[in-house]
């Protein structure tokens, strides 16, 4: 009995110890191969202090109002989400974006190890980054991961945001596990993200883009985070829709409804409540 425990015990530190690995999913790429895809994607390589930290798309006639900073999902890299940039900067919206995708420690070319920690002290590097470079409006994106990045990050700076948009949002990183890991108790997560705790204090507009099949980040927690944000908020449910299907399409009329909410609304501590629903997005 006694050797059965310790076989268990030492499984139980093994596994508290290696869970990062069951939880980020990074692709890696060596730096050259990388620059020459991105080059191949129209995209620069994005540094701070003479060291590689992302890709930017300046828009393209230089005439930029704001800056929008991506905070990418869990999977792949940063490299691969180029339909943000596709997207904003698309003169179908009418907006004038210069667009920046973060890349996190451990994923991409970027050297280090990915947590709580590296990824969130990644996103603040960078906000301060843009807005001592650039003195222009910053709207952060975040997806699925990325949006409890997005949501920790931006209330610690909430001068230098003017607003957020949270795409497959999901409050903290507890309720998303209980969700695929019903067994696993909260105490055992090393990295928690509680973006629910974070958010409550940020004082600009919050926009909610929820993916109604969603299967990886269920459209009840996206719901919940909405429902008990007490800020500035929107809804979008995109009811046909999985974790990996939202239409990033400039022709949906979504897009323009985000990006005037998130620009036009007043920063400022207020109840807005308004859900829209699936019609609106056809």
């Amino acid at each position: 009995m006694l050797g059965i425990l310790t076989v268990l015990i030492g499984l139980t530190v093994t596994l508290y110890l290696v869970q990062r690995q069951f939880i980020y999913f990074p692709t890696r790429q060596n730096l050259p191969q990388a620059e020459r895809e991105a080059t191949q994607r129209g995209l620069e390589p994005w540094l701070h202090e003479g060291q590689f930290i992302g890709w930017q798309a300046p828009y393209p006639d230089g005439n930029a109002t704001g800056s929008i900073l991506i905070l990418h999902g869990n999977a792949g890299a940063a490299i691969h989400r180029t339909y943000f940039r596709d997207l904003f900067q698309s003169s179908a919206l009418d907006t004038r974006f210069d667009l920046y995708l973060l890349e996190y420690p451990g994923f991409g070319p970027r050297p280090g190890s990915p947590s709580e920690a590296s990824l969130l002290q990644a996103a603040d590097e960078a906000i301060t980054q843009l807005q001592q470079d650039s003195h222009k409006p910053i709207l952060l994106v975040g997806e699925s991961l990325g949006t409890v990045v997005s949501a920790i990050a931006g209330s610690r700076q909430p001068d230098a945001v003017r607003g957020m948009l949270l795409v497959t949002p999901f409050p903290n990183l507890a309720v998303l596990a209980q969700q695929h890991y019903p067994w696993l108790p909260a105490w055992f997560l090393r990295d928690r993200f509680s973006a629910d705790e974070a958010l409550a204090n940020f004082p600009g507009p919050v926009a909610f883009l929820i993916a109604g099949q969603d299967v990886i980040a269920p459209p009840g927690l996206g719901l919940a985070f909405f429902n008990g944000y007490p800020g500035i908020k929107r809804l979008w449910v995109e009811a046909n829709a999985g974790h990996n299907s939202i239409a990033y399409s400039p022709n949906r009329a979504f897009w323009r409804e985000i990006l005037a909410f998130l620009t036009h609304y007043p920063s400022r501590r207020a109840e807005l409540s308004r859900i829209c629903t699936p019609g609106t997005l056809a």
